[in-house]
């Protein structure tokens, strides 16, 4: 979230392509961004000449699309991806949520804790381990009494599994040593859009924002900056009159 001089606070967009070698090293990354706009046309313009010219580079290779669960994510990368992966931390963050609404309290505190990583283990090593645990917390919902409290975060654990654990498939992805985490694009929130953009009574323009965000994902992109200035120095930089 950044904040704009007429509109207040408004999510900028920010995305990655990661390049991996056969046995899941990530080689390459290119950084993508743009400032807050409805509807997004101007960075999803920017993703599909990305993708496309990285798949005219590399028809042969995998695509996994990795985010959160926000259905948003998921009607552009399915379009572009062989298959799509929920972020295993996301997932997690679910399951610790599930184990405190489960087993409430200080007295039961070791058997949150052996749950928690019991379920953790089995949804990253175990096939068809999401469906396991979705089943699991189901049971427990319907064999227990719990606070309304407890009952809604138990529930929104059930619902957000239920809904993704078809892209929870963490065990096939570290045999075939394909990425399960969305990392790299949750640190370039971070380090284009939050140290730059985000600063103690910073206020932007639409087009100040999105010159500064093109930079910084040049700088990132390794090997881009330097493609950049080339152009510049071939073609000079174009005047306003």
């Amino acid at each position: 979230m950044m904040l704009l001089c007429e509109d207040g606070y408004r999510e900028a967009m920010v995305g990655t392509i990661a390049l991996y070698d056969k046995e899941g090293n990530r080689q390459h990354t290119t950084y993508l961004a743009a400032s807050p706009e409805y509807g997004k046309p101007t960075f999803l313009a920017k993703l599909d000449s990305e993708i496309q010219s990285t798949k005219e580079a590399y028809p042969d290779a995998h695509y996994v699309g990795v985010a959160d669960g926000a259905k948003c994510n998921w009607f552009v990368l399915e379009k572009y991806t062989d298959s799509q992966t929920i972020d295993f931390w996301h997932a997690t963050e679910y399951l610790s949520s599930a184990a405190s609404a489960m087993f409430r309290g200080k007295k039961r505190a070791t058997e949150r804790i052996a749950w928690l990583e019991s379920a953790c283990h089995k949804l990253k090593h175990h096939v068809g381990g999401a469906t396991r645990l979705w089943n699991e917390m189901k049971a427990f919902e319907f064999e227990n009494t719990l606070s309304k409290a407890d009952k809604e975060s138990l529930e929104s654990a059930i619902t957000y599994f239920g809904n993704n654990k078809s892209k929870m498939t963490y065990a096939k992805n570290i045999k075939m040593k394909l990425p399960i985490g969305s990392g790299v694009t949750e640190a370039a929130c971070k380090v284009i859009v939050k140290q730059r953009m985000c600063g103690s009574s910073m206020k932007w323009k639409d087009k100040g924002a999105a010159s500064v965000l093109r930079l910084r994902c040049l700088n990132y992109s390794n090997g881009r900056w330097s493609q950049f200035w080339d152009k510049i120095n071939q073609y000079g930089l174009p005047m306003a009159n």
